[in-house]
């Protein structure tokens, strides 16, 4: 059976992964030692490979929070990864190990883990959300990622909303910024039945129904499945969502949209690893 490593390449560390078929056989975790970052960095990820590298692995895939030339494998203005504004990452990786190298932004990836790995494989045009510190999109058609320019469809989170942009409503700044609290605190005071926490909790819903106009507006996938932290208190904002979607002005287009909540296992990995297929 092939392997795979994948690599979740994130600004505080590095987790890479050997996939057997379907599943993470071997997992190896270091620090990115992003203020060091350039070469430092670089050998970071190396030595995460040659742990995981057997001689049956069939192809490395690498996802970054940046934008990235997919073709060429260039990787642009990692953000906190020190002196990472243009790293020939493809090229670099291949000399050394012959092996071949896919590298994606991070949120395609999630996309892309979904459609091999998770509950996307029941759907051929999709979108996947991530919901954290920020909020990062990967889109789907006819079963692969969209196919743009310059690696930057799907980042919903940034387009203009309010005095700001969507991200500052649908991530993790919404409860920050505003309530002075966490995503986490405030889903478990709703366990509580806090009041308050409930009351956030349904206006984070109203932002989240504007974030999924816009990407049915925009694409009307068959399904929005969201991942990150946060995606984890779906339940909690669900109701608030689609009480705030009633009044889209096309309404089939709801009542036939999926939205889900992700089930992956190491989704970061996962993703990464996808980019492979």
């Amino acid at each position: 059976m092939k392997q795979i490593i994948g690599i979740d390449l994130g600004g505080t560390t590095i987790k890479g992964g050997l996939i057997e078929g379907q599943n993470l056989v071997k997992e190896e975790v270091a620090d990115t030692r992003a203020p060091e970052g350039g070469e430092v960095t670089l050998t970071v990820l190396k030595d995460i490979i040659r742990k995981l590298k057997t001689d049956k692995i069939h192809a490395i895939g690498i996802g970054v929070p940046s934008v990235v030339d997919r073709t060429q494998g260039i990787v642009y203005h990692v953000q906190n990864i020190k002196d990472w504004n243009e790293v020939h990452l493809k090229q670099l990786l291949e000399k050394e190990f012959n092996i071949p190298v896919h590298i994606d932004n991070d949120a395609n990836c999630f996309a892309k883990g979904e459609r091999i790995y998770g509950l996307g494989r029941d759907f051929e045009n999709f979108v996947g959300i991530t919901l954290g510190t920020g909020v990062g999109g990967g889109i789907i058609q006819k079963g692969n990622l969209l196919s743009d320019a310059n690696c930057g469809s799907g980042e919903f989170g940034e387009m203009p909303y309010l005095d700001g942009i969507l991200e500052q409503y649908c991530g993790s700044f919404f409860f920050t910024n505003n309530y002075g609290t966490t995503g986490y605190e405030v889903a478990r005071k709703v366990g509580q039945n806090d009041k308050k926490a409930l009351e956030i909790m349904h206006e984070y819903g109203k932002h989240i129904a504007v974030l999924v106009k816009m990407i049915v507006l925009t694409v009307d996938p068959q399904a929005i499945i969201f991942g990150g932290a946060i995606a984890k208190s779906l339940p909690l904002f669900k109701e608030s969502m689609y009480e705030h979607l009633n009044d889209f002005p096309y309404p089939n287009s709801i009542k036939n949209l999926k939205i889900l909540g992700s089930e992956l296992n190491h989704p970061g990995i996962l993703g990464a690893a996808a980019l492979c297929y």
